[in-house]
């Protein structure tokens, strides 16, 4: 599978962007997927997750209120809708999707549970 991460760019605190995450060579139907973000000199991240069925969500405290994670099925893409943003959220944010499907319904919030990774949308937040 191939994940197409898109919609970073620059905009002034307080400003909303969103990321868009398309899926090729497999389906998103089934599979759990999630957003990280990762600055220079710090790991990877946990942003946001979303369970396989689309019914359950989980966020990073410092995104909660603010980041919406959403999944549509027919475009097979997976979204991050970012709002009131923050200097502090300027990082490269990456979306994965585990490498097996279905399981346990619930948001994978460690790197370790994904196995396919897009290749980074990067986020600049002014102040």
């Amino acid at each position: 599978v191939q994940l197409q991460a898109s919609g970073g760019g620059l905009v002034q605190a307080g400003g909303s962007l969103r990321l868009s995450c398309a899926a090729s060579g497999r389906t998103f139907s089934g599979y759990a997927a999630g957003w990280f973000r990762q600055s220079p000199g710090k790991p990877r991240e946990f942003v946001a997750a979303i369970s396989w069925s689309g019914g359950t969500t989980d966020y990073a405290d410092f995104v909660k209120d603010r980041f919406t994670i959403s999944r549509d099925s027919v475009k097979n893409t997976v979204y991050l809708q970012m709002n009131t943003l923050k200097p502090g959220d300027t990082a490269v944010y990456y979306c994965a999707t585990p490498g097996a499907a279905f399981g346990t319904d619930r948001p994978r919030i460690y790197v370790s549970e994904y196995e396919h990774w897009g290749q980074g949308t990067l986020v600049t937040v002014s102040s």
